[in-house]
């Protein structure tokens, strides 16, 4: 499964505002059963499917809320009616853990889940103040949201299951980091491969070589790591948040470097609006710093290893 840059083209200039992904394809997934992945009753899995699933989607370009639904909202939603519509693709869901943070895929949700004072509540979009924002990755339409200060449908007010989400959202963006890596590491393999300078295809050249065998090494680190976090999550392992959070920096960085390796070996072409290596590299970088960027969760980490910066 993958967008091509003129079918993504096509659906920004069809619906300003609108989520990227054709319809067909989120009801695909829904019809598979992947927006349910973590509900209880549905697929009813638990945090070891994020990984490859997150990779997967991650890696095929599609711009859909992933982690937002299938991770974070959709399980917050069992036992409400607006499930039904939510799971089969009909009602777009989003979720904001942050206040006066842009929220993305907020231009087109239907639905929103708000952190407020230690709760976490369900508005639907006509009850919200919507104010898109300009991104450096313009798919994932971000968008301001305030909401009234009474209302809303109160999901849990439980520090423990809002923690659950948070950790879920991290594995997930997580995993998408890690296929969007991986996905800029072939582009650029088959350009290397393809691009000829001095009679011989510059993939022969030793610096390309280096750059792009780090960068494997890099997203091989991170996917295992982002596993180990999954795994942790679904045992309820007591440093399970640590891994997460080492998750999110590994898989961060190693998307991070993708894209500038991937630039550089292409060169020019790789700064074109023409190519689609930008769409994967302007995700990396949006993602890196969502849900808590590297700094933060290095933070985190030495927080809870007791660790001073002095």
């Amino acid at each position: 499964m993958r967008f091509s840059v003129a079918e993504v083209d096509a659906a920004l200039a069809e619906a300003a505002g609108g989520v990227l992904a054709k319809p067909d394809v989120w009801r695909m997934l829904a019809e598979v059963g992947v927006l349910g992945a973590l509900v209880p009753g549905e697929a009813g899995l638990d945090e070891n499917c994020l990984p490859p699933l997150m990779e997967t989607l991650g890696h095929s370009g599609v711009p859909v809320p992933a982690a937002e639904t299938i991770a974070v909202g959709a399980p917050l939603l069992a036992g409400l009616p607006v499930l039904a519509d939510v799971l089969a693709g009909s009602a777009l869901l989003t979720v904001s853990f942050g206040e006066n943070a842009p929220v993305p895929f907020a231009a087109r949700a239907d639905l929103v889940v708000v952190e407020d004072a230690g709760r976490l509540l369900l508005f639907p979009r006509d009850a919200l103040g919507i104010e898109p924002v300009e991104s450096v990755d313009p798919t994932r339409q971000l968008a301001r949201v305030t909401h009234p200060a009474r209302g809303g449908v109160p999901l849990t007010d439980d520090p423990a299951e809002i923690e659950v989400a948070r950790q879920r959202g991290v594995l997930a963006t997580s995993g998408l980091l890690v296929g969007l890596g991986t996905r800029m590491v072939e582009l650029t393999v088959g350009y290397v491969r393809e691009r000829q300078q001095f009679g011989v295809p510059v993939g022969s050249f030793q610096a390309v070589k280096h750059a792009l065998a780090e960068v494997v090494v890099a997203l091989r680190f991170a996917r295992a790591s982002v596993l180990a976090a999954g795994w942790a999550q679904a045992a309820g392992e007591r440093d399970a948040q640590v891994r997460t959070s080492a998750a999110k920096v590994l898989a961060s960085e190693a998307a991070r470097r993708a894209a500038r390796a991937a630039i550089q070996c292409h060169g020019a072409i790789g700064y074109t609006t023409e190519y689609e290596l930008h769409r994967y590299a302007k995700r990396a970088w949006a993602l890196a710093a969502d849900w808590g960027g590297p700094a933060e969760h290095r933070a985190l980490i030495a927080g809870r290893l007791g660790l001073s910066e002095s």
